[in-house]
């Protein structure tokens, strides 16, 4: 008796009693009757929610979950419907350039129906935007073919707003297309009823050629047009149909309002220049006004320097107050004495690109020069310079620290500028930028140390 009591002592210490048993199993039970409850409700992986619809497969004859409700079903369906409309009417565009190209350009060149300072006057800048729309359309089809090759049969990963933004430089090409359009049209209209033999080939070519569909020169000529207008459309299709959470939703908001902003900037410069025709509007909100004014300060600067676009990259620009002391009255009187006045300034940095088929690879290239340019605030519609651009190669930077709310710029010629913004740390951050890149130009300074003074520069050892 003794050695049963003392084992059913241990038995019940040692926690497999039979009431310890019964609790186990009943918690056992409650935990698979929770996994199932939630395996039956288990939540959207888009959205979250738990009305995900029963699929049947056959195959198995079990029936499993799907893993989207029917809401963000339709809405992959309706992404992968707008991602590919987006590639297939780029595809559909560059053909149109092509067949401007190919049909009339090259046509006309070989016999000779218009001199070369015409046939730029008529077509413009087709060709640099037939290389944007191959490279562009090169980099979408193999996103697309990745996206099916891993199995991503609603494009998921498939991101048009980073793409776009990478090819952000093809907008000044349509810029720049768009901006003459009026003159190529008027130009084509006057050698059509000046040369004969120009308007037969025009009537032939739309009458014969069944590649044109049908379709005359000045139609092909607005398939640029079109399709800068279609861009915010487009991209608006693909935002509605892809939810917050994705990680491509950012960048195609952001695509689209750069694409926006550069609509109403032609339309900007369409008015100045007198013409009445206009491009799609939009709505305009300060975001988009404040870059309009970037793209016009940009444009200026980039005219200014005579740099090649896709070699230059813009590191800074806003407004700095600016001021040019007599000589020694900063160091005397510190910034108190000094008579600021508003700048826009922008600091650009041209950059040797590495691979001449890459639109971005400027940025890991080495710098070749760098300049401020100095802009004065607008007047009458327009900006203007308010000197030569001041090349970093040709200056030296630095800073008081008795005040730490300005630096001074000098250059060889010992012209000096001193530069301050509304806030401390953004004044401590246009120095550091621009020193970074005066410091890797100009061999002189490499000789003296980055110094204004060489006697002031003394090695380190002494023999």
């Amino acid at each position: 008796a003794t050695q049963t009591k003392s084992a059913d002592v241990e038995r019940a210490d040692s926690g497999i009693g039979r009431m310890a048993a019964r609790k186990w199993r009943n918690r056992a039970s409650e935990t698979l009757s929770s996994l199932q409850a939630w395996e039956a409700h288990r939540p959207c992986t888009d959205c979250g929610e738990r009305d995900l619809p029963v699929e049947t497969d056959v195959q198995n004859c079990n029936q499993r979950r799907a893993d989207l409700c029917e809401k963000c079903r339709k809405r992959r369906t309706e992404r992968k419907e707008s991602v590919l409309e987006f590639v297939n009417t780029e595809a559909s565009y560059g053909e149109d350039l092509r067949i401007i190209k190919e049909e009339f350009y090259l046509p006309m060149q070989a016999a000779g129906l218009l001199t070369p300072e015409q046939l730029l006057g008529i077509f413009s800048n087709i060709q640099e935007l037939i290389d944007l729309n191959e490279n562009f359309l090169e980099i979408l089809q193999e996103e697309i073919d990745q996206a099916f090759d891993q199995g991503d049969d609603d494009l998921m990963t498939v991101c048009i707003g980073e793409i776009f933004l990478e090819f952000v430089n093809m907008l000044p090409a349509f810029q720049t297309y768009c901006l003459q359009q009026s003159s190529s049209v008027n130009m084509l209209n006057t050698l059509e009823k000046e040369k004969e033999l120009l308007r037969i080939f025009l009537n032939v070519s739309q009458n014969d050629n069944t590649a044109l569909r049908r379709m005359n020169l000045r139609s092909f000529l607005m398939a640029p047009l079109q399709r800068v207008t279609k861009y915010p459309l487009l991209l608006s299709r693909i935002i509605k149909a892809t939810t917050e959470y994705h990680p491509d939703h950012g960048s195609l908001r952001e695509a689209k309002s750069r694409i926006e902003s550069h609509l109403e900037h032609i339309n900007m410069k369409t008015k100045q220049e007198g013409n009445t025709w206009t491009l799609r509007s939009f709505r305009q909100d300060s975001k988009k006004k404040r870059e309009v004014i970037n793209i016009e300060m940009r444009e200026t600067a980039l005219k200014t320097v005579g740099w090649l676009r896709e070699e230059t990259r813009f590191v800074m620009e806003g407004s700095l107050q600016l001021a040019q002391p007599p000589d020694g009255q900063w160091v005397k009187k510190g910034s108190k004495t000094l008579k600021f006045q508003n700048m826009q300034v922008l600091l650009l940095v041209n950059m040797k690109r590495v691979s001449e088929s890459s639109l971005e690879s400027a940025e890991s290239g080495p710098v070749k020069d760098a300049v401020l340019v100095l802009i004065r605030d607008k007047n009458n519609g327009k900006f203007h310079l308010l000197r030569e651009p001041l090349r970093l190669s040709n200056c030296i930077v630095s800073t008081d620290p008795d005040c730490d709310d300005t630096f001074e710029l000098i250059e060889i010629r010992r012209e000096a500028f001193v530069f301050r913004d509304s806030d401390r740390a953004r004044t401590h951050h246009w120095f550091r930028q621009i020193r970074r890149y005066s410091k890797e130009l100009g061999s002189w300074k490499k000789r003296r140390n980055a110094l204004p003074n060489i006697m002031i520069s003394t090695p380190n050892t002494r023999p």
